[in-house]
């Protein structure tokens, strides 16, 4: 698969400390992909990213519901909430891209969840479905059609992306060796990792190896 230069562009999602072994949320084997991360932005010519960017006592905290556990599930005004361990505290330096990630090429970065009220998955809106975080925007006016989703994790904030740059009319390729998931169980009988590959595959979304991926280096 060629990648080219004018229309494509590489999503680094959520690549933060706060994901990574003995982060807050730690998603297994989350340092894992920043080697893979570091080589794909040396092929891409353009590169955004994401930040789970949150107040302290963010509604989608356990802490914030008395006798709740990190991964129960709540319903809140805008549906089912998991309910995560206290992580990405904006300013903190876990909050951070991880200082491994090579940013040179990394154009924008869109912070998400900062409303102490509403949580954010997808970076392109809200968990409320509604309120957008101007990403599509960016892409649009920089004349981006083709997206390759990496980082963490993939059943989560680069699944909720990808099906939400799908529905915006973007072609979505998940860089698979470059993400890693959390694998919640689910009522039936499923992982979310499972699920969302189900989901998304559906929906037309390819999933790669980094490998398959023919480029000249980004000048």
């Amino acid at each position: 698969m060629q990648i080219d230069p004018t229309t494509d562009i590489l999503g680094v999602v959520d690549v933060q400390p706060t994901f990574m072994p003995r982060g807050e949320l730690p998603v297994e084997q989350g340092d894992a992909i920043v080697p893979t991360i570091n080589r794909l932005l040396g092929w891409f010519g353009h590169a955004f990213a994401t930040q789970d960017w949150h107040p302290a006592g963010h509604a989608s905290f356990a802490s914030s519901h008395p006798g709740r556990q990190p991964y129960d599930a709540i319903e809140m005004q805008f549906g089912m909430q998991v309910l995560w361990p206290d992580h990405g505290i904006a300013g903190s330096a876990n909050a951070a891209i991880h200082g491994d990630i090579d940013q040179a090429r990394i154009e924008v970065i869109i912070r998400k969840g900062f409303r102490s009220a509403l949580d954010s998955y997808s970076a392109f809106f809200e968990n409320d479905r509604v309120t957008p975080t101007g990403l599509e925007g960016w892409l649009r006016q920089r004349g981006f059609s083709r997206l390759f989703l990496c980082g963490l994790a993939t059943d989560f904030c680069v699944a909720w992306s990808a099906e939400d740059a799908v529905q915006a009319g973007f072609q979505v390729i998940i860089v698979q060796d470059a993400c890693r998931g959390i694998g919640l169980s689910t009522p039936d009988g499923r992982t979310t990792i499972e699920a969302a590959h189900e989901r998304l595959s559906a929906l037309g979304v390819r999933f790669i190896d980094s490998v398959v991926l023919r480029h000249d280096a980004a000048a």
